[in-house]
Parts: C-alpha cells; sequence; structure tokens
C-alpha cells in the first residue's frame, strides 16, 4: 500500500475506533442510571406503600432478569453479527439503549421498568460482539490486542463517567428520572454518529482486506458460516474455550455485584448520602481503567501463558481484598477505606476479566466466528451475572453486606484456582497462545 494510502487508512481506522469506543461507552450510561439510582426508586416505591426490604427484593429481582435478557442476548443473537455484519448488531445495540432508558423514565410501576430493562439489556447484548466483529474487519490481527484494549476501556470510561455526572445531577436536587433522559440523550447522539460513519469493514471503504489471528480456529474464512453448527463446534471443543468460559462466569458474578450494588452498599453501610454514593460508586470502573492497562503491559511481558498468570494473581489477590471489606464495621459518617478497598477490588479483578470476551475472543474466532465466540464467552459469564441480583439482594437482607463479599471471595478463590488450571493445560498442550508474534502489541480487552 502506498504511503498516502495507509495514511487514509490509519485515519479511517481512527475514525473507526472513536465511534466504536464511543458508543460503547453510552450504552454504559444506560446500565449504569439504574445502579446510582437505586436507592431513589427504592425511597419513591416506599412512599407508594411498598416496604423497604421488598423493594430491594424486587429491585433485585428486576436486575436479575436483564442480566437474564444479557445472557440469552449473548448466548442466541450475538452470532448474527457473523452473518450479516458487526455494524447492524452495534447500531442495534445503541437503538435499543436509547429507547427503552427512556421507556423507563416515562415508568411509575414496576412492571414498566422491569419491561424497559429487560428490553434494554436484551439489545444492548449485541453490541459488544457487534463491535468485536466490526474491529476483525478493520484491524490486522498484530493489532488486535492493542486496539481490543483500547475499546474495552470505554466501558470502564462510560461507567465511571456516567456515575459521576449521575452523582452530580442527583446532588443539585434532579429526580432520578433526568438521569435515565440524560443517558439516553447520550446514547442516541452517538447512535446518530455511528449510523451516519461507520463502516462495516475496511474493504467497504476501498482499503486491502484485514489479516486474521494465523492460529484462529477457523483459519483464514471470512465468509458468511454455513450453519450454526459450523460456527460453533469448533469453539466448544477447544479445551481453553470452555476454561475461558468458567472464567467468565466466576469473574461476571463479582463484577455485575459491584456494578449493581456498590452505591447501596457505600450509603447503607459506608455512611454516604445517597448522592454521594452515586459519585463514590465511580472508582469501580475509575480503577479498572488502570487495571486493564496494566494487565496487558504484564501479560506481553511475561509471554504466552501471562494471561494465565495475571488472571491468577487478581483473582487470588480479590479474595483476599473482599475478606478484608467483611471486616469493615457500619458506619453514618462516611467511610474512605470501603472505598478504598473497592478500588483495589476492582483493580485486582477487571484487568484480568477483560482478557476474557475481547482478544480472546478474536483469537478463537478469527474473522469468521468473532462475534460468535465473544457472545459465548460473554453469555455464560452472564449466566452467572444474574445471579448478582436476585440473590445478592436476598443474601445481604439474610447475612448482611458480610455474606455477600465472603461468597464473592469463594467465586474469586475458584476462578483463581480456574486460572490456575489454564496456565497449566496451556503449558502442557501448547494450544493456547497469548502472543501470535513478538509484533502484537496488548492482548487485552472486553467487555460486556
Amino acid at each position: 500500500m502506498t504511503l498516502p494510502g495507509l495514511k487514509s487508512l490509519r485515519a479511517s481506522q481512527i475514525t473507526t475506533v472513536l465511534l466504536l469506543f464511543g458508543g460503547y461507552a453510552a450504552c454504559y450510561f444506560c446500565r449504569a442510571d439504574l445502579s446510582v439510582s437505586t436507592p431513589y426508586i427504592v425511597d419513591e416505591l416506599g412512599r407508594k406503600g411498598i416496604p423497604h426490604e421488598e423493594a430491594v427484593l424486587r429491585i433485585g429481582q428486576m436486575t436479575s432478569l436483564g442480566v437474564l435478557a444479557y445472557a440469552l442476548g449473548k448466548l442466541f443473537l450475538t452470532g448474527l453479527g457473523d452473518f450479516w455484519g458487526g455494524r447492524r448488531n452495534f447500531l442495534i445495540g445503541l437503538a435499543g439503549a436509547t429507547v427503552f432508558t427512556g421507556l423507563f423514565a416515562t415508568g411509575s410501576a414496576l412492571s414498566l421498568f422491569t419491561l424497559a430493562w429487560f428490553g434494554n439489556r436484551l439489545t444492548q447484548s449485541i453490541a459488544w460482539a457487534g463491535l468485536i466483529k466490526v474491529t476483525s474487519k478493520w484491524f490486522d490481527y498484530t493489532s488486535h490486542g492493542a486496539i481490543a484494549g483500547i475499546l474495552s476501556i470505554s466501558y470502564l470510561v462510560g461507567d465511571a463517567l456516567a456515575r459521576h455526572w449521575m452523582g452530580g445531577i442527583l446532588g443539585q436536587g434532579f429526580a432520578w428520572r433526568v438521569v435515565f433522559y440524560f443517558a439516553a440523550a447520550v446514547a442516541g447522539a452517538l447512535l446518530i454518529g455511528n449510523l451516519l460513519f461507520l463502516r462495516e469493514s475496511r474493504a467497504d471503504a476501498g482499503y486491502p482486506e484485514a489479516t486474521p489471528h494465523p492460529a484462529n480456529l477457523f483459519g483464514g474464512a471470512e465468509s458468511r458460516p454455513a450453519n450454526v453448527r459450523a460456527l460453533l463446534v469448533p469453539l466448544f471443543r477447544n479445551r481453553a474455550f470452555q476454561i475461558v468460559c468458567l472464567l467468565s462466569f466466576g469473574a461476571t458474578i463479582v463484577r455485575e455485584t459491584f456494578n449493581t450494588w456498590t452505591p447501596m452498599y457505600l450509603h447503607e453501610h459506608a455512611g454516604y448520602s445517597e448522592s454521594a454514593a452515586a459519585g463514590m460508586s465511580a472508582v469501580f470502573p475509575a480503577v479498572g481503567v488502570i487495571s486493564v492497562l496494566l494487565s496487558g503491559w504484564l501479560s506481553d511481558r511475561l509471554g504466552k501463558s501471562g494471561r494465565s498468570i495475571v488472571m491468577f494473581f487478581g483473582f487470588a489477590s480479590s479474595a483476599a481484598a473482599l475478606l478484608v471489606l467483611t471486616l469493615l464495621q457500619p458506619t453514618l459518617s462516611g467511610s474512605s477505606l470501603a472505598v478504598a478497598i473497592i478500588g483495589v477490588i476492582a483493580f485486582c479483578i477487571l484487568g484480568p476479566y477483560s482478557y476474557l470476551g475481547g482478544a480472546y475472543a478474536l483469537d478463537f474466532g478469527g474473522k469468521q466466528a468473532g462475534a460468535a465466540a465473544s457472545g459465548l464467552i460473554d453469555g455464560i459469564g452472564y449466566l452467572g451475572g444474574i445471579l448478582a441480583g436476585d440473590t445478592v439482594a436476598r443474601i445481604s437482607l439474610s447475612f448482611g453486606w458480610k455474606g455477600v463479599f465472603v461468597a464473592l471471595a469463594v467465586v474469586c478463590a475458584l476462578a483463581a484456582a480456574s486460572s490456575a488450571y489454564l496456565y497449566l493445560w496451556s503449558a502442557r498442550s501448547g494450544t493456547v497462545r497469548a502472543q501470535a508474534s513478538p509484533s502484537a502489541a496488548v492482548h487485552f480487552a472486553r467487555p460486556k
């Protein structure tokens, strides 16, 4: 490719990354809104005669149904991107986030809240796989790690900014519905931008085809799969892929618990006001940005087994930090130590978590099955994430937050053991390659 053509390609690739980054960050505005608004919604339901504990359980059930919708979409809908293109998946995710978030804000009954949240999570479920599919068509495998890593930060940046700004909105005395309208406006603006400017592949824009990972399970194929069986069987037969799915199951339980309940914990147990708790909850995704970047750098320095090593120590350290969190006593004055420990947990777990549904999916799926691989890893993960809603609510009411953190510590310990097994198995078989070549930049990514 001539130098002018290469410069033009780089400019188009940068535009693609910015559109995908902004669009997926906007999706998280339409997820953080419920978390930061939960204390206010509980209070509103209380004024309508619903007792506090029942209101918490109902919101927990709604959250679990939303995660179930997200898991089902990941498992059964994301593969559509391999048949009709990732751009369409991505746009549907943004459109659903916009419409259903607006619908939630107009409601006043739990039934409508639940319907809107279910629709929001179901349509959003296909957005990340669409992003991965578009990435596989725009970038050579030698830059998949770096690009997927940049894009994985989008959900952390979006989540952190959303919680910070939404906490400010609530702190100014606005109703919780304003938070939802704000989130819908952000998603709508990014939907229009991607609709106008995002292209499916660099070939569609007149550039040469991207080169897939040579070790992927589908070779150089990038055409539509012959059928669903041809898409799924190579993935499910691979032992490393199975282990990655199990790790996703455990890690998503922990991540979704903190995404959902951190404002409530900081308000009820750590003594912060409702608006302050909403803003403080941004520590989890904000620290996660640093974790993702550092984890990717470390995995490259540690060689082909770098990811499994980082995951082992990350999950083991998360288990220890969760046990420390159980020792904190309730306070009415605001506990900065609780916020700091939550930051430590985010640092230990979000980097390892970020490997699973992005770079691993690209490694396994190549250009033909990248969307399906990402969807399966994330979908199985979110089957675990269902427990972060209703189950965590019931544990917190029956055993307190200490019971919640002990249960999460057990999950992290099991994930650490699975990471150790993945390390031993990959070292023995040699079929899992953390680095495709010396020129591969950073191998990490995500979602969800």
